[in-house]
């Protein structure tokens, strides 16, 4: 009997454990998309945005979120005025600006600017062969997220070619996803 409740504690300890999504870096989403062709879906956040930890903490940490972003997608965390180097489309992207010594808002990373990155939090979403879609600016709850991850996954952004077409696939969408 007392094997049998510290069998049941571990299982019931390991469906309480948090989902996590599969991040990676964008050079690391350039590299295994060679391998095996996938869309990628980037998270692009600053250290100081708090609707970034928000979406952090609300959405990226929702079940359906996380199982359908590692199914369907590369994810890609990236800081927007961090100092990684972005190697993509045979160009390397830094940020020569960067003080380490700043508190708060710092430069803009040189990919995040040729993305044209406007607000934080951005999504930004890339086809298979690592061409860009289309970023979403703004934090999103799970449910309105849902729409672009599948949208994009389904390639029928590809369709949507107009504000009224737009519209009408954004009200005729029926999302799954909870709370």
């Amino acid at each position: 009997m007392k094997n049998l409740l510290t069998i049941l504690g571990f299982l019931l300890c390991l469906s309480t454990q948090a989902q996590e999504i599969n991040w990676m870096s964008i050079n690391e989403a350039l590299a295994a998309q060679k391998k095996e062709p996938k869309k990628i879906f980037m998270d692009v956040y600053t250290d100081w945005c708090g609707p970034c930890k928000l979406l952090d903490k609300r959405t990226f940490h929702n079940k359906d979120v996380v199982n359908y972003v590692n199914k369907h997608y590369y994810a890609v965390k990236f800081n927007a005025e961090g100092t990684e180097e972005v190697n993509y489309n045979n160009f390397t992207y830094t940020n020569p600006n960067h003080n380490p010594n700043r508190k708060g808002r710092n430069s803009q990373h040189f990919f995040a600017n040729a993305l044209k990155i406007s607000g934080y939090p951005s999504m930004v979403f890339f086809d298979e062969n690592g061409n860009l879609i289309a970023p979403v600016v703004g934090f999103k709850t799970p449910q309105q997220l849902e729409l672009y991850l599948k949208m994009i996954h389904n390639n029928d952004y590809k369709k949507l070619t107009t504000a009224e077409a737009w519209k009408k696939y954004e009200k005729s969408f029926v999302g799954t996803f909870s709370n």
